[in-house]
C-alpha cells in the first residue's frame, strides 16, 4: 500500500507543470504556444524573461527533490521503490497527466531527484553542465552531457545498483527528449543561451 502510494505520488508531484503555471502567472499565456513549445525553464526564460525562467527552474528542481524525500519518508528503506520514485518524477515532468501528457524534458526535475538520491554523483554532473554551457552556449548539449555523467558517477561512488539503474534510465529519457535538439546541434540551427524565442 505504501509503495503504491509513493509511486503514484511520485508521478503526480513530478507532473506538476511548473513552467506552465509560472507562464500563466507572469504573462497569462500558454507557454506551449511560444518558442519551442516546451514548458521547461529554458523556453520560459527565452519567452518571458529571467525571473519566470529562474522560478520555473527552481520549481522543477524542488519537485524532483521533494519526490525522493517523500519516498524516503514512506518507503522504509526500500531502495528499489525509492529509485523508481526518481524515475517517475522525471516521467511525470516529461508526460504530465495535467497537460495531456505534453511536458518538459526532465532535466531540472532529474537534478532535484538526483540531489537527494545520488548527491555525490550529481554535483560533478552539475559542473559538467556549467562548463559545457559556458563554452558552447548550448543548454541542450550541457543537459545531455550532464545527464550521461550521472550514472557514471553513481557507479564510481558505489551507490546501490537500483540508484545506478535509475540514473541510466533517466539519462536515456533525457537524451530521447532531446533528439530534436541533437538534430539541430548537428545541423547548426540550435539556439544558443540568451537567444530569444520567436513567437
Amino acid at each position: 500500500m505504501r509503495t503504491g502510494l509513493a509511486l503514484v505520488g511520485a508521478y503526480l508531484i513530478g507532473a506538476i507543470p511548473v513552467g506552465f503555471l509560472v507562464a500563466r502567472a507572469f504573462g497569462g499565456t500558454d507557454i506551449r504556444r511560444h518558442g519551442s513549445g516546451n514548458i521547461g525553464a529554458t523556453n520560459v526564460l527565452r519567452t518571458l524573461g529571467r525571473l519566470p525562467g529562474v522560478l520555473t527552474l527552481l520549481g522543477d528542481v524542488a519537485k524532483g527533490y521533494a519526490v525522493v524525500a517523500f519516498g524516503r519518508a514512506v518507503l522504509d528503506g526500500d531502495t528499489t521503490a525509492l529509485a523508481a520514485c526518481g524515475v517517475l518524477a522525471v516521467v511525470g515532468n516529461c508526460w504530465p497527466v495535467y497537460l495531456g501528457f505534453r511536458g518538459g524534458k526532465g532535466v531540472a526535475t532529474a537534478l532535484g531527484a538526483f540531489l537527494n538520491l545520488v548527491p555525490l554523483a550529481t554535483l560533478p554532473a552539475a559542473l559538467v553542465w556549467v562548463l559545457s554551457v559556458a563554452i558552447s552556449r548550448y543548454v541542450s548539449l550541457g543537459s545531455i552531457l550532464a545527464a550521461l555523467s550521472v550514472p557514471v558517477g553513481a557507479l564510481l561512488w558505489r551507490y546501490p545498483g537500483a540508484f545506478v539503474a535509475t540514473a541510466a534510465v533517466v539519462a536515456t529519457i533525457i537524451v530521447v527528449r532531446h533528439l530534436d535538439n541533437i538534430a539541430r546541434l548537428l545541423s547548426g540551427t540550435e539556439r544558443r543561451l540568451g537567444q530569444r524565442a520567436s513567437a
